[in-house]
C-alpha cells in the first residue's frame, strides 16, 4: 500500500469518529513522516461553525510543532476542502494537500475553486486527489442517506 493510501484510511477512521451527528470528514496532517494531527469535523458536537477537519488537524498540528507555518507537511482530507479550509491551508503553508473525494457543490480545492493551487497567492500546496475515492464518497453517501431515511420517517 502506498504512503497516500496508508494516510487516507487513517482520514477515513478519524471520518467515521463524526458520526452519528457530524457530516463524516477527517483529516490527518503529516509531518516527517509522523502523523502530528488528527481530526473530524465537530460543528454540530461544539456548536462551531468553523470545526472543520481540516481546521481542527491544521491548529493540533501548529500546537504539536510550536509554530503556526507547517511547511514540509501534508494534509490528508476525506473531501475537498471548502474555501475557508482552503484558505487555511494556504495560510498555513504546508506543501501538499492530498483528498479522498470532490465536492461539486463546495469545493474549494478543484471542483469550484482552486485556492490552494492558485498562482496569485504568495503560498501554494500541491494537490493530490481521488486518492481511494470510491470508499469517500461511500460513507457520505451512506451518512446522508441515514439522514434521508430518518426525515423521511419523522415526516409519516
Amino acid at each position: 500500500m502506498d504512503d497516500h493510501s496508508y494516510y487516507m484510511r487513517l482520514a477515513l477512521d478519524e471520518a467515521r469518529l463524526a458520526l452519528p451527528s457530524d457530516i463524516p470528514v477527517g483529516a490527518v496532517l503529516v509531518a516527517g513522516g509522523q502523523v502530528i494531527a488528527r481530526a473530524h469535523n465537530m460543528k454540530e458536537a461544539l456548536n462551531d461553525p468553523t470545526a472543520h477537519a481540516e481546521i481542527l488537524a491544521l491548529r493540533q498540528g501548529a500546537a504539536s510543532l510550536g509554530r503556526w507555518r507547517l511547511t514540509g507537511s501534508v494534509l490528508y482530507v476525506t473531501k475537498e476542502p471548502c474555501p475557508m479550509c482552503a484558505g487555511a491551508i494556504v495560510n498555513s503553508r504546508i506543501d501538499a494537500l492530498v483528498f479522498g473525494c470532490p465536492d461539486a457543490k463546495g469545493g474549494g480545492a478543484g471542483s469550484l475553486y482552486k485556492i490552494p493551487a492558485d498562482n496569485r497567492l504568495n503560498h501554494r500546496a500541491k494537490i493530490i486527489k481521488g486518492v481511494l475515492e470510491e470508499e469517500c464518497v461511500r460513507l457520505l453517501k451512506d451518512f446522508f442517506e441515514g439522514k434521508r431515511a430518518v426525515s423521511s420517517r419523522q415526516a409519516i
